[in-house]
C-alpha cells in the first residue's frame, strides 16, 4: 500500500475508534454472537484454582462474628481451602515482647484463638508472616494504613528468626505436625513497595526471608515457606536465583498484580494493558519465569488479585466483577496453581472503618453481610466443571462435571465506566443433543443488591429492616430452564452481564 494512502487509512480507523469512545482493545462486543459447544472438543483437567484461598483484612479482625459469619457464607458457596491475612505478628495480636532486660518473652494467646476460629470453620491458615513487633525492631517505621503496622526491619535479625522459630514450633505443639504441615508459610507482604523499610530493600529482604525459611525447616522440614510476597510481579527471577545459589529453602513463588497496576510498573514499558488482561499477561510473566529459572517446577500461588487495588465502587462493588473474574479465569488457566481473590469480606479497615457499605470495598460481602455481585459471581463459577472443553470465543468458557453435564460459562465484557450494550448469543451443539438448558445469571438486575440500595435512599446506616431487604435483593433468583428446540439456545446476556447454561 501506498505510504500516503496507509496513513490516511490508519488515521480513518483511528478516528473512528475514537468517535465510537473506544480503544483498539476496548472495543464495544458484536451485538450477536454464534458459540459452538462440541462435547468431544479437546479437553484438559480444570481446577478451580481461582477458589482455593482467600484473602482478608488483618488478622485480628478474624475475632469478630461478622467476620467469621462471612467467612461461613464464602465458605459455603466455593468450599475454600485457605485465607490469608497481613499481621499476625504485629502488637495488637501480641506475639512478643521483652523482659527488662531485653529478652524475649511470647504469648500465643490471640494467634492460638485466630487460627482456633479459622480451623472451627473449615478453613486453614496460609500464613504471612508480617508485620515487625515493634520492639523487635531498632526503629519503627509506621505504614500508612489506617492501623499504622509497623514495617521496619528487625534491629537483629537473629531474634527475628528466633521469634519464627518460637512461633512455628507453637503452632507444631498446638495443631499437630500432620495439620501444620498442610499449611504454607509466606514471608511478610510486598517487600518490594512501602511495606519494607529495609534499605537497599532486595538484599535485606533476603536477610529476613533467609532467616525465616531456616527457622521454619528447622522445626519441621516438611513444612512449606515461599516468597517474595511482591507487588506488581517483581523480583521473582532475582529471589529463585538468590535460593538456589545460597540454598535457602523455597517451596513456592508468590506474587500480587491487580487489573489496574501500570504496565510500566509490572513490565517495565509503556504500554496501556487492559483491565481485563493485566493480571493474566502478569501470571504468565512469573510462570515463564519459574520455568526458567532453577527451580522450574515451584508451584505458583498469586496471593493476592482483584480488578482494583483503590476503592472503585464501579468495579468491585457493581456487576462487573462477573465477566472481569470470567475473562481472567479463562487467561490464567494452565499458568497457575493457587489465586488469592482480595478479599472475601468488607469487615476490612486498611482505610479506616467503612462509612457506607458500598464505598468500592474489596470483599464479596458488603458491610452488614450485604453480598455483592461479585459474590454471586463465585457462586455460579462454582458450578462449572473440572474438565476444560476448547470452545471457539473469547467470552465464553466450557467445561464438564462428573456427571457428565456441561457448564457453559458467557459473558458480555465492557468497561466499568462503559454502559455498553446487549448481546445475543446463539448457542449451537455438535456431539451433543441436550434437552434442557438451566441459565443462572449476575447482571445488574440478578445478585446486585444496589438498585434496591438506591431506592432505599442510600443509607450511610441501613437500619436493620433495610438491612434484610439488601440482603434479599442480593439473592440469586431461581435459574430460568428452557427445553431446547431446533438445536440451538437463544440468551440476551446486558452489558456487564454473566451467565452460566447448564446443558443435560
Amino acid at each position: 500500500m501506498h505510504a500516503r494512502l496507509k496513513t490516511f487509512c490508519l488515521l480513518v480507523a483511528l478516528l473512528v475508534a475514537f468517535g465510537r469512545g473506544t480503544t483498539a482493545h476496548s472495543q464495544a462486543p458484536p451485538a450477536s454472537q454464534d458459540v459452538w459447544v462440541d462435547a468431544q472438543a479437546a479437553s484438559h483437567p480444570f481446577p478451580h484454582f481461582w477458589e482455593v484461598m482467600f484473602g482478608s483484612g488483618r488478622a485480628i479482625l478474624s475475632l469478630r462474628e461478622r467476620y467469621r459469619q462471612d467467612l461461613r457464607s464464602v465458605k459455603g458457596i466455593t468450599n475454600f481451602q485457605y485465607i490469608r491475612f497481613h499481621d499476625i505478628l504485629d502488637d495488637d495480636v501480641g506475639i512478643y515482647d521483652e523482659d527488662t532486660q531485653g529478652n524475649p518473652v511470647y504469648n500465643f494467646l490471640y494467634a492460638d484463638q485466630i487460627y482456633d476460629g479459622l480451623l472451627a470453620n473449615g478453613v486453614k491458615p496460609f500464613v504471612e508472616l508480617s508485620f515487625m513487633p515493634k520492639k523487635l525492631s531498632a526503629k519503627p517505621v509506621l505504614h500508612a494504613f489506617w492501623y499504622k503496622p509497623n514495617v521496619a526491619p528487625p534491629g537483629d535479625y537473629g531474634h527475628w528468626g528466633a521469634l519464627v522459630e518460637a512461633f512455628t514450633k507453637h503452632l507444631i505443639a498446638r495443631y499437630g505436625a500432620a495439620e501444620v504441615e498442610r499449611w504454607y508459610f509466606e514471608v511478610w507482604n510486598e517487600p518490594n513497595i512501602d511495606f519494607w523499610a529495609g534499605e537497599p530493600k532486595q538484599p535485606t529482604y533476603w536477610q529476613l526471608y533467609d532467616e525465616a525459611a531456616h527457622a521454619i525447616k528447622k522445626v519441621d522440614r516438611k513444612l512449606r515457606v515461599g516468597g517474595p510476597a511482591t507487588a506488581q510481579a517483581a523480583w521473582v527471577t532475582a529471589f529463585l536465583k538468590h535460593c538456589s545459589e545460597n540454598h535457602v529453602p523455597v517451596d513456592f513463588v508468590s506474587t500480587h498484580v491487580y487489573g489496574n497496576d501500570r504496565a510500566q510498573d509490572v513490565f517495565g514499558m509503556d504500554e496501556s494493558i487492559p483491565r481485563d488482561q493485566m493480571v493474566c499477561r502478569a501470571v504468565r510473566k512469573v510462570h515463564d519465569e519459574i520455568v526458567a529459572s532453577p527451580t522450574p517446577r515451584l508451584p505458583l500461588i498469586w496471593s493476592e488479585f482483584n480488578a482494583s487495588y483503590k476503592n472503585e465502587p464501579d468495579v468491585t462493588d457493581g456487576p462487573y466483577m462477573g465477566p472481569w473474574l470470567a475473562a481472567t479465569i479463562r487467561q490464567c488457566d494452565g499458568l497457575v496453581d493457587v489465586m488469592s481473590y482480595w478479599s472475601f469480606s468488607d469487615v476490612f479497615d486498611e482505610q479506616g472503618v467503612p462509612k457506607s457499605p458500598f464505598y468500592g470495598g474489596f470483599g464479596l460481602i458488603a458491610e452488614d453481610s450485604i453480598p455483592k455481585a461479585a459474590y454471586a459471581a463465585f457462586e455460579l463459577l462454582h458450578q462449572t466443571g473440572d474438565e476444560r472443553l476448547d470452545v471457539d470465543s473469547s467470552s465464553a468458557l466450557l467445561t464438564r462435571k462428573k456427571d457428565g453435564t456441561l457448564a457453559l460459562v458467557l459473558w458480555n465484557y465492557s468497561l466499568p465506566e462503559v454502559e455498553g450494550q446487549a448481546r445475543t448469543v446463539v448457542i449451537h451443539f455438535k456431539n451433543f443433543h441436550p434437552q434442557r438448558a438451566t441459565i443462572s445469571r449476575v447482571d445488574a438486575q440478578h445478585g446486585d443488591p444496589r438498585a434496591k440500595y438506591k431506592e432505599l435512599g442510600i443509607p450511610a446506616s441501613p437500619t436493620q429492616e433495610q438491612i434484610r431487604e439488601l440482603r434479599k435483593a442480593a439473592e440469586l433468583p431461581s435459574p430460568e430452564i428452557r427445553s431446547i428446540e431446533k438445536g440451538i439456545v437463544s440468551l440476551e446476556l446486558p452489558s456487564h452481564g454473566l451467565a452460566v447454561v447448564e446443558l443435560r
